[in-house]
């Protein structure tokens, strides 16, 4: 054999040899990662975090809902003739839409894993009882009082998809758990309230008459809807507003009502009280106090109708059927644009 054919054959030799090893090199390498993903890889599969809960709401088992927080806490419960309602708030209409998706979600609570079970890191998930601790305590009972769900719901985390991610556990269990849920949960009482009270878009408003709790009265109106912007009558002798759209911000009221709190009107004093009037073009007229207490701002909400308005007439009786008994409690930032002063609408004086 010559030199350069040996020296090609051992080189084809060698090359083979190379190829096996680096072939059984990844071989290896593959079977040592599978294993241990396998070894790491959960031992439990996802599952309903609240089972039986479903069932018990197509049942209509579920009949009261107890929330507590840092906060405070507040109560919800189903009465018949009623519906739903907020127990501590004089049996206030809570928002049905709430109280389904809030259900619902607690039903569809799906397992992803599970977390801590160590006492002293639940500050780190959002999981200490309440009131102390930042979780948020949630009891869904029946009437009779039996306990169809108990758990306390902690940090929210992100997820790649449409659901929720969460940190929950069951009330006396340790065990902590990561699960998905298809919306969030509301906290706060004011979010549980139903909101459908009063609802008059801009475009519909004729005029608003203001009675400040001081000051001059005045009224802020358009001649016909296609018209943009309100006049101010009367302004006072050599005055004039402080920009020509001064009186509009009135007119956006009762287009977004929003509240924080309610009580029964009967609890609230309205002696002294600024008064708003305001008139659509199609013969609905809603009438406002406003009760300045302290720092709190009180609506109580009224409504009549123009005879030969039946539209008009149904929707008085609505507004009064759902809002005639209850003093509303105004947002900080809504509070100013209710009955203003007709001084602060004007240019400062020369």
């Amino acid at each position: 054999m010559s030199l350069r054919r040996f020296f090609y054959t051992s080189r084809a030799r060698n090359l083979a040899a190379l190829a096996a090893v680096a072939v059984v090199t990844v071989l290896l390498a593959f079977l040592a990662l599978y294993h241990r993903e396998d070894m790491v890889a959960p031992k439990y599969s996802a599952n309903v975090f609240l089972p039986g809960l479903a069932e018990a709401l197509n049942a209509g088992e579920v009949t009261h809902i107890h929330i507590a927080s840092k906060s405070g806490a507040f109560d919800i419960a189903f009465v018949p003739a009623k519906g739903w309602v907020m127990v501590d708030r004089s049996n206030y209409p809570a928002s049905f839409e709430m109280v389904k998706q809030t259900l619902v979600a607690l039903a569809a609570l799906e397992t992803v894993e599970p977390k801590t079970d160590s006492p002293e890191l639940y500050r780190y998930v959002g999981l200490d009882a309440p009131p102390k601790g930042a979780g948020v305590a949630v009891t869904l009972s029946s009437d009779k009082g039996k306990v169809l769900a108990d758990l306390i719901l902690g940090k929210e985390v992100p997820r790649g998809d449409d659901a929720i991610g969460l940190f929950v556990r069951k009330a006396g269990d340790k065990q902590s758990w990561l699960v998905k849920s298809p919306a969030d949960f509301k906290t706060n009482a004011a979010d549980w309230m139903d909101k459908t009270v009063v609802a008059v878009d801009r475009a519909r408003i004729a005029s608003i008459t203001v009675e400040p709790a001081s000051g001059p009265a005045y009224t802020v109106k358009r001649a016909t809807p296609k018209d943009e912007s309100f006049a101010v009558t009367p302004l006072p002798k050599g005055r004039e507003l402080s920009y020509a759209g001064a009186g509009d911000s009135a007119a956006t009221t009762l287009s977004d009502f929003a509240f924080d709190d309610i009580k029964p009107a009967m609890a609230v004093d309205f002696t002294g009280a600024a008064h708003m009037t305001v008139r659509s073009f199609d013969g609905l007229t809603v009438t406002l106090d406003i009760a300045a207490l302290g720092a709190e701002h009180w609506v109580r909400v009224m409504a009549s109708a123009e005879p030969g308005y039946p539209a008009a007439a149904k929707e008085a009786l609505a507004i009064n059927t759902h809002a005639s008994a209850w003093a509303f409690k105004l947002p900080p930032y809504k509070a100013s644009l209710y009955a203003p002063p007709l001084e602060s609408l004007l240019k400062p004086k020369a």
